[in-house]
């Protein structure tokens, strides 16, 4: 019998933000993953450990949750005006299936270190210390992020003392901007692809919903927590050990996905997994973080759960966190209201781990809303470099 050997490519394990992902530069990925295509598809599944029955990925450098399920590809961007080009691939735990329909927001905090290190940043533009600008060219959905990361002796500062909820120990800040966060490109070509604000959403053998659908960051579908008989205060459990309301978020989602224009019919949600997201909204109340930390009311402007990949999120995804600045800096949006309504630059929420804040600049343009950008700032820390080994007919 012959006995394939396995292959190694050069690899990079990071967390960014409250997210784990492998990271590739393209050059060194094998010469047929260099494109998109099965091949590369393929390599990426195997690499984290998927599709797994299990639902583990014991086999792979994946952690078993959407979080931890993740890829990165990035490439000296030949676009002039920005340093580096940035893939994302969402892998699915237990199908055959890489979503690339959107970007991590959490990642993307670990972009611009990477960049660095990995010599994808022309040196002249790294300082001795201080903060070295790194523009980004998100390919997923073609926008631009600016990382501001630190830097010590010439050399990416990965420590520090800026703590983030959902991420154990502190870390340096790196803090980020996406610019002109809304996507336009599907949908109704708008921030709001119904044109409205708030629509009723109806949605077969569930019920009729007020909802905000909106391409900022992420495409997102936002509802009211108590539409849906909840209080804006649940943990992870609550949400992810009950299957009739893990199936009634995916139901959700599916028909508003295809409200927004992003598929054209419900059975293609199957295959958009990473996008859309949804989200419900609450008023402030009291509770106590998964860490045992208590949130009081006025300490948060709203509360918010975000569900991805089909599990309610244990922090909050960067880019549904954009879209929730985005949304709370647009009066009339069920994110506005929850946080009391008005305008607003910027919004604290409470999420399942603690709060985050993030802000956002809006203004009305020929009446529609349009997003400069959405700020708010993460960390990232390089957990082992190296080689990732796949069995060499794998892909």
């Amino acid at each position: 019998m012959v006995h394939i050997p396995q292959i190694k490519i050069p690899a990079t394990y990071i967390r960014g933000g409250t997210s784990k992902g492998v990271f590739f530069r393209l050059q060194d990925l094998p010469e047929r993953c260099q494109v998109p295509g099965e091949a590369r598809d393929k390599l990426l599944l195997r690499v984290i450990g998927s599709p797994d029955p299990y639902g583990k990925q014991i086999d792979g450098m994946g952690g078993a949750t959407s979080s931890t399920s993740k890829t990165v590809i990035l490439a000296k961007s030949e676009r002039t005006d920005h340093d580096v080009d940035y893939l994302f691939g969402q892998v699915s735990i237990d199908t055959a299936f890489v979503d690339w329909s959107g970007n991590c927001g959490n990642l993307s905090a670990a972009v611009g270190a990477f960049a660095i290190s990995g010599g994808l940043v022309d040196a002249s533009r790294i300082p001795q210390n201080g903060i070295c600008t790194v523009r980004i060219w998100q390919a997923n959905i073609g926008k631009t992020i600016i990382a501001h990361v630190p830097i010590t002796n010439g050399e990416v500062q990965e420590t520090g003392d800026f703590e983030l909820d959902g991420v154990t120990f502190p870390a340096a800040e790196v803090q980020l901007e996406f610019l002109d966060p809304a996507d336009e490109g599907e949908g109704g070509g708008s921030m709001f692809p119904t044109g409205n604000l708030v629509d009723d959403l109806e949605v077969p053998g569930v019920g009729t919903f007020k909802a905000t659908m909106i391409n900022a960051g992420i495409p997102t579908v936002f509802i009211n927590a108590e539409d849906i008989g909840y209080t804006g205060t649940e943990l992870q459990d609550a949400i992810n050990g009950d299957a009739k309301a893990l199936t009634m978020f995916e139901t959700i989602r599916a028909y508003g996905a295809l409200r927004m224009g992003l598929i054209a019919n419900v059975d293609e949600a199957a295959k958009r997994q990473h996008t859309p997201k949804i989200a419900f909204v609450a008023k402030p109340k009291d509770y106590v973080a998964s860490s045992g930390k208590q949130v009081q009311a006025a300490d948060v402007d709203l509360l918010v759960r975000a569900l991805s990949m089909g599990k309610l999120h244990h922090a909050m995804m960067g880019t549904a966190a954009v879209a929730i600045g985005t949304a709370a800096a647009i009066p009339g949006t069920l994110v506005s209201l929850a946080a009391g309504g008005g305008e607003r630059t910027a919004v604290r929420f409470g999420h399942p781990s603690g709060t985050l804040r993030v802000g956002a600049e809006a203004r009305l343009v020929d009446g529609e809303w349009r997003v400069t950008k959405a700020i708010m700032s993460r960390s990232a820390r390089v957990l082992m470099e190296g080689w990732v080994r796949v069995p060499g007919d794998a892909f």
